[in-house]
């Protein structure tokens, strides 16, 4: 009862249910909660949302939307909740295009006015998306489109993929370079499957003719492709080989036409066709026919606001000789598919339960049957296939989750980089596992060995990004791994990459636990990787109480003086003795011996937790600012010495060094010429994952700020005084990329090539072996390709010619009234500009 809920827990009296709430005795037949009915806008809604999810057969589901509609015509609220929601579908959950469009289809012919609103809503939404370069979108509200083509009464969807083809020549034949095109081609295979599903064999030729014009740009390999590679490109022997995305879907495509344009996996819906009383011939029935909405490609087209780059397809499953658990790269259905689960963890971003949900779902939205049953193991696959509604001999069925794995791993491993954080990977990735944990973590298992056996000659971002995940996930499930199969792994160098990798994965756990933890989750074999001095939960030594270290009591005293917060003079006297001690010495810079005793102190104090450091740094920046400001070598003495204080905890060094370039006491290039040219050595720093993560996140950190500058330029209506100031900020700021860049490039060469001074006394002494003198140099190669590619990556987005041409295109969109709340007085954008190095803390 309605009251009884209100009132749980706060009143002990008890109603006499025989009275209503006048005290009256109720009447037969009356209930006293009245039962809310829900409206038919919400159950409208409610159907389209669990359209294909529910025990009911989809072409059931959507007959019934379809009637409900049909009966709701005249019901205002209803059709506006129908129609948002539909749009709302198409762009979120791109699973249930086809059963959405089939809602349009049976409405069609009852009601066709609902299915012409439907399409025209739609092909308003798409003509906005194509305006502003949102290609996902774009692609998804044509599919719906495509999959009415049978509904249409001229060329359909056709007309306007061959507008869109006509777009690329032009765009081609200015820049035999351009990625746009590459796109709108993607977008033109990828929408004539579900054309020719719709329309049948009436659509078979204008589909021919398509794909023959595509051939030439689908063939044509663009040099920044070796961008996306994602295993070194002299490799004899990769795991998968590389694809390009749009190449495979053309040759797919191309196959599937020979095989007669079955596109099996692609749900179709039949209509019901009424029949005469104890007549066994069909009524005569045409639908209602709608003109297709006509749609203009903007000149020139507008690129959007993300990053372009050629796609290259790979995957963990296909083409392996063992089990076909995914479709072969030679099947339409592999692009289909992966497309749809890419789509949808994309545009689910914003809920990862829900994203997650979705995908283990898959097997729910496409035709039957293309998946086995759920959690079917691989080699059970051909037993099972028979016992499966409408199997027919020779189909193969494949695992649905191995099919998400695949897609997200793709998105995981992307390159240049992914479309979101990484971190939302990692938990779509979590998420699937509770879940349906028997489905999904065999699936994921395989997954793990199938990259790990290549790890050797894979991208060495894509190495970083991987063990990134692979130590998260398994803080997520009790550190369980079955580390016994890589066993064999630990008699190799630690130069060796695979070794290399399980010393990485070890480090990133303990970040996430504490050393004593994970010495328990691992074979004993594998405990002499993990310094036996962190199972002590204590911080670091302090070298300068050990009376050998040089400068031993004024490094303690430095530390009891910056404890107690002595005054700036007590600490400078104490500083003087080192450098007066330094100067008789013979020591040139006498602030590197002091700076090593500040810092080493500062992290002493600061170890019990990150935020008791930055107390430290807070209060020592003027001393440290000033040491930045005096002497280049001391600088670099900040960064040696963190690395020193925590040496069997590099990831705490990083993320102190990471801290202090925010607060401008490090210049990025400071830490670069540390890290690659003081640290350096013969090349073996290269090996370690810290060193690389440490490298990376500061070129990060410098990119960011410059993209951020872009955008402040690409503001529309800037005054000219601040279009100066912003543009002579970006040309300082692209230098100092340009720069890094290069100084990254001239340190790994040398090293990459074999003619590093270190690495040659090394290996002509014997310290290293041949074998190792080549592990380094393979590591070099693995370093240069990730700097060579973040460098033209940034070019292409802060490059002059990049930013000149979105300046272009600006200067084409309409002039905006300025906002009352934008007149007010300051430097505007200017001091957004200037406050970039603030936003960063």
């Amino acid at each position: 009862m309605a009251e009884g809920g209100r009132n749980r827990g706060g009143n002990s009296r008890k109603r006499d249910r025989r009275h209503d709430d006048d005290g009256e005795p109720e009447r037969h037949g009356h209930q006293q909660k009245r039962r809310r009915e829900e409206s038919t806008s919400s159950k409208i809604r409610r159907m389209m949302l669990n359209i294909a999810a529910s025990d009911k057969l989809p072409q059931d589901e959507a007959q019934d939307i379809a009637r409900l509609l049909g009966e709701s015509l005249d019901d205002e609220a209803a059709m506006t909740e129908f129609f948002d929601t539909l749009v709302q579908l198409i762009i979120e959950q791109p699973f249930r295009i086809p059963h959405v469009a089939a809602v349009a289809f049976f409405a069609n012919d009852d009601k066709p006015e609902i299915t012409a609103q439907a399409v025209k809503r739609v092909g308003t939404k798409t003509q906005e998306m194509l305006r502003t370069g949102q290609w996902t979108e774009f692609k998804l509200l044509l599919r719906f489109l495509a999959c009415l083509q049978s509904l249409y009464n001229d060329d359909g969807v056709f007309t306007l993929l061959n507008q869109l083809f006509d777009t690329i020549v032009d765009l081609q034949s200015a820049n035999e370079n351009d990625v746009v095109g590459l796109e709108l081609v993607k977008i033109i295979l990828l929408t004539i499957p579900y054309a020719v599903a719709s329309a049948g064999s009436t659509s078979h030729g204008k589909a021919s003719e398509l794909l023959e014009k595509t051939g030439i740009v689908a063939a044509n390999r663009l040099p920044i492709e070796s961008l996306v590679e994602l295993y070194v490109a002299d490799s004899t022997e990769k795991p998968f080989p590389y694809y390009s995305a749009i190449g495979m879907l053309q040759t797919q495509l191309e196959r599937e036409a020979e095989l007669g344009w079955k596109f099996a996996c692609i749900p179709r819906f039949a209509r019901y066709i009424p029949r005469k009383l104890g007549d066994a011939e069909p009524m005569e029935f045409a639908s209602q026919l709608h003109a297709f909405p006509s749609f203009a490609v903007p000149s020139p087209v507008n690129p959007g606001t993300k990053l372009l780059f050629p796609e290259a397809y790979f995957s963990l499953y296909a083409d392996t000789p063992d089990f076909e658990t995914v479709p072969k790269t030679t099947d339409i259905a592999a692009s289909l598919l992966r497309d749809a689960i890419v789509d949808t963890i994309n545009q689910l971003d914003f809920n990862r339960d829900a994203a997650a949900r979705t995908l283990v779902e898959l097997d729910n939205f496409w035709a039957l049957p293309t998946f086995a049953p759920r959690g079917t193991p691989p080699d059970k696959l051909e037993e099972i296939a028979p016992r499966v509604p409408g199997w027919t001999e020779g189909q193969t069925l494949w695992k649905s989750e191995d099919m998400i794995i695949d897609a997200i791993f793709s998105q995981l491993l992307k390159l240049p980089g992914p479309e979101h954080k990484l971190v939302y990977y990692h938990a779509l990735i979590t998420e699937s596992c509770k879940i349906a944990p028997a489905a999904i973590a065999p699936s994921l298992g395989r997954a793990i060995r199938f990259v790990y056996g290549g790890i050797d000659i894979l991208d060495l971002e894509l190495v970083h990004r991987f063990c990134d995940w692979f130590s998260h996930h398994l803080s997520n499930f009790e550190f369980r791994w079955r580390w016994q199969e890589w066993t064999e792994n630990l008699e190799h160098s630690p130069l060796h990459p695979k070794k290399a990798f399980i010393i990485a994965a070890l480090d990133k756990e303990i970040r996430l636990s504490f050393a004593k933890r994970i010495r328990t989750t691992v074979p004993k074999e594998y405990h002499p990787l993990i310094p036996a001095a962190m199972d002590e939960d204590k911080s670091p030594d302090f070298k300068y109480e050990n009376p050998q270290t040089p400068f031993s009591p004024e490094g303690v005293a430095l530390l009891h003086q910056i404890r107690k917060k002595a005054p700036d003079s007590e600490i400078q006297e104490t500083i003087d003795k080192i450098h007066k001690q330094a100067l008789e010495q013979g020591i040139v810079d006498v602030l590197v011996p002091s700076t090593d005793a500040f810092v080493t102190a500062i992290c002493r104090l600061g170890s019990k937790s990150l935020s008791h450091v930055l107390s430290c740094i807070e209060r020592g920046k003027e001393r440290l600012m000033s040491i930045a400001n005096t002497s280049e070598t001391a600088r670099r003495q900040v960064v040696a010495s963190v690395v020193e204080y925590w040496k069997d905890q590099p990831g705490i060094a990083v993320n102190i060094i990471d801290k202090l370039i925010n607060y401008q006491i490090l210049q990025p290039s400071t830490v670069i010429e540390w890290a690659l040219v003081d640290h350096l050595g013969a090349g073996d720093p290269l090996t370690k994952d810290w060193v690389f993560e440490l490298v990376y996140n500061t070129i990060a950190k410098v990119t960011s700020r410059t993209r951020q500058i872009v955008t402040a330029r690409l503001q529309k209506g800037l005054p000219q005084e601040q279009i100066k100031l912003v543009d002579d900020e970006l040309t300082k700021d692209r230098e100092r990329s340009r720069e890094l860049f290069k100084l990254i490039a001239d340190s790994i060469s040398g090293v990459a090539e074999g003619s590093a001074d270190g690495l040659i006394e090394k290996e002509t002494s014997g310290e290293l072996t041949a074998e190792e003198g080549q592990f380094i140099r393979e590591w070099a190669k693995r370093w240069h390709m990730v700097f060579v590619r973040k460098a033209q990556v940034e070019e292409s987005v802060v490059g002059e010619e990049a930013v000149d041409a979105r300046i272009r295109l600006l200067a084409l969109e309409p002039e905006l009234e300025p906002e009352p709340e934008a007149m007010v007085e300051g430097n505007g954008v200017a001091e957004d500009v200037a406050n970039v190095d603030e936003e960063m803390l």
